[in-house]
């Protein structure tokens, strides 16, 4: 399996492409706006077909290029249905854009939920619920590595002062939904670098084990 990560959008948002070429499968985590000008020839070169597209959070930042990469490709998009105001009715969040940046609802196929396992790529990822950043974030959990959007970053937590945050929430999040994964497991945040569970169980200046 090949991971590409792939900043795009005005803030440099990460998405992460798993590609599969021996069975010409791909899957893109978050769709941060211009990212399908990064997947397309990757796609390519793999000789792969994006099947789905998973979004970590709705915020506008992971779902601005999302329209897009379906339109493109019809890949089956999954959520959490805590965020369905902001995938399908983004213009919520137009107090917080800044002038020239616009959005376009996208249609979710498959509301994710607290448990699921997702087959794809040949093996399972496990869906795990961790709002606090905001009410529908999750994490994907693949053996390994576990893809968390904005909850945890390298040294940092995500923010709780937008709508529907709430640090209490987030600290539990991470606790019981991040920090009982293998202290080994690769953790990829919405923004940043990669660090690992263990790493921040014992260093996160905000949310220690």
């Amino acid at each position: 399996m090949n991971l590409y990560v792939l900043p795009a959008g005005p803030i440099q948002t990460n998405a992460y492409l798993l590609t599969l070429p021996a069975r010409g499968e791909a899957v893109l985590i978050d769709a941060p706006g211009t990212v399908w000008a990064d997947v397309e020839p990757l796609l390519k070169k793999d000789q792969c077909r994006l099947t789905e597209l998973w979004l970590t959070h709705g915020h506008w930042d992971h779902t601005q290029g999302a329209a897009e990469v379906v339109r493109a490709t019809g890949a089956t998009v999954r959520a959490h249905a805590d965020d369905r105001v902001l995938i399908e009715t983004p213009e919520v969040m137009a107090a917080f854009l800044e002038d020239g940046i616009t959005l376009e609802p996208v249609k979710v196929d498959h509301w994710v939920r607290q448990g699921e396992r997702l087959a794809v790529l040949g093996t399972e990822a496990e869906v795990r619920h961790v709002p606090g950043h905001c009410p529908g974030n999750v994490l994907f959990y693949f053996p390994g590595a576990a893809f968390v959007g904005d909850a945890l970053f390298n040294g940092s937590v995500g923010r709780t002062d937008f709508p529907g945050g709430n640090f209490p929430q987030l600290e539990r999040s991470i606790r019981e939904q991040i920090y009982t994964l293998p202290d080994a497991t690769v953790v990829y945040p919405g923004h940043g670098s990669e660090t690992t569970v263990g790493e921040e169980k014992v260093n996160n200046p905000f949310v220690q084990a």
